[in-house]
């Protein structure tokens, strides 16, 4: 079955709006995301019904059926195969690379999306920390934990975040925090939940709460 550019990209916001496909969706939240009007949700809603991708009735929240979530995990892989292409081989910054990507994905050929996959090692994540399914849909099971949770006086190497905007990914590079580095928790403030870090145990950083729940450690 081919899709169209904008019935890949309802799918990929549903499995993303569902925890990864897990619970229903409400069409509002659709619409916020793809930055579109509630009707003209509610008709591709129905076109995606239709064939048998998602399962929707009105007022009852969004589901996808097997094969929707199939299409959507197919879409997730092609992504992040392309933003680890993009910073590896090409050396984009990881700031610049999910709206290229966004246009490579829907290049739907799973021989391509295969052999990308084995020209970079397989790899398991992507250059946010997001994990990659492999070629049968499955992911890695792993644990994050946001950095606002830990607990004062633990450690963690940073292995992911959960904002992608290019504000924040620059935030991030500017006070070094990113993918592999090793931090502490030294303190957490109690008016603002601010948090006081060491970096690969030479610096101090503090960072505000905001910043803090959107970094994820293992």
């Amino acid at each position: 079955m081919i899709l169209s550019l904008t019935e890949e990209n309802y799918l990929k916001s549903i499995f993303h709006l569902s925890d990864n496909g897990q619970t229903a969706v409400n069409t509002n939240h659709i619409a916020n995301q793809l930055n579109t009007r509630a009707s003209s949700v509610t008709d591709m809603l129905k076109k995606l019904a239709d064939k048998s991708l998602i399962n929707y009735q009105p007022y009852q929240g969004v589901t996808l059926t097997a094969e929707g979530r199939k299409k959507a995990i197919s879409i997730v892989r092609r992504h992040r195969l392309w933003e680890v292409f993009l910073v590896d081989k090409l050396h984009f910054g990881w700031d610049e690379v999910h709206d290229i990507a966004e246009q490579l994905e829907h290049v739907q050929s799973d021989a391509l999306t295969d052999r990308l996959a084995d020209f970079l090692g397989n790899p398991v994540a992507d250059p946010h920390g997001d994990l990659i399914p492999d070629k049968n849909g499955e992911f890695e099971q792993t644990k994050f934990i946001p950095v606002d949770q830990m607990s004062t006086g633990h450690t963690g190497i940073i292995s992911g975040v959960s904002e992608h905007s290019v504000s924040f990914l620059q935030y991030l590079q500017k006070h070094d925090l990113v993918l592999g580095k090793h931090i502490a928790l030294l303190e957490t403030t109690g008016f603002d939940g601010s948090v006081t870090l060491l970096i690969n145990q030479s610096k101090e950083l503090t960072i505000s709460k905001e910043a803090a729940k959107n970094i994820l450690v293992l």
